[in-house]
């Protein structure tokens, strides 16, 4: 018997991206933590494939992986390219 382990990939999971990104940067934004919404966008770029992304976003592909790590802090235009080329906007709402 052979185990096989493979690692969890959440953009093959997302049903609604809409609220995975809603709460994504709902939980950052009252963390501080805004890795957790850099990988949000990160998954959700995967689930509608990166390269459609990084086209319609006017971004690399390569510049857009990089972008959207943890570990990188991408400007607002990145961010608001990103956000829009998966046919989302941002909005401000009342805390």
């Amino acid at each position: 018997m052979t185990l096989e382990i493979r690692s969890w990939d959440a953009s093959e999971h997302i049903n609604d991206p809409q609220g995975y990104l809603k709460d994504a940067l709902d939980l950052a934004s009252e963390t501080g933590d805004y890795r957790v919404f850099n990988q949000a966008l990160a998954d959700v770029s995967k689930m509608q494939k990166m390269s459609n992304i990084a086209q319609r976003s006017g971004l690399g592909r390569t510049s857009l992986y990089k972008a959207l790590t943890p570990e990188s802090h991408p400007q607002f235009e990145t961010i608001n390219k990103v956000v829009h080329a998966l046919g989302f906007k941002l909005a401000i709402v009342p805390v």
